[in-house]
């Protein structure tokens, strides 16, 4: 038996577009994460970068269920006393919505320099336009 190591370079270009309007943000957020590791596909290879390019539009309208709207926070710690802060989702939606998606996936990615490649290969927006249509991105449907 003879194990193929398949190289980046020889993975063509995906690219997968999302609107975060009609998706539930952690379901959409763990479809992302995948497909930026190239787990869904079976040249998938761990030390290397295969996974797609993905865009996700209509950030600010991201779904989420149950009471998250009033009871979900962002907390973030500057290492010093007293940096601790917390920011419910509903201040993160009016002054930064890609955040929110960009986060979800972040945390859902290796902590390692492979992963902070795979997230540099994901593009949020808070509206409804993006620039990448010369890419031609397949529109992912909400299951």
């Amino acid at each position: 038996m003879k194990t193929t190591h398949v190289r980046a370079s020889e993975i063509e270009e995906r690219w997968f577009l999302y609107d975060a309007s009609e998706h539930t943000l952690g379901r959409m957020a763990a479809r992302i994460a995948v497909q930026l590791m190239g787990k869904d596909r079976p040249q998938y290879t761990p030390s290397e970068r295969t996974g797609a390019h993905v865009i996700v539009v209509n950030a600010e309208r991201a779904r989420v269920t149950g009471r998250k709207d009033q009871s979900k926070l962002y907390k973030s710690y500057s290492g010093y006393p007293g940096g601790q802060k917390e920011v419910p989702i509903e201040r993160m939606r009016e002054r930064r919505p890609q955040d929110i998606v960009t986060l979800a996936v972040r945390r859902m990615l290796p902590k390692t320099r492979l992963g902070h490649d795979m997230l540099r290969r994901l593009k949020v927006y808070a509206g409804g336009e993006h620039p990448h249509s010369a890419q031609e991105p397949v529109k992912v449907e909400a299951i």
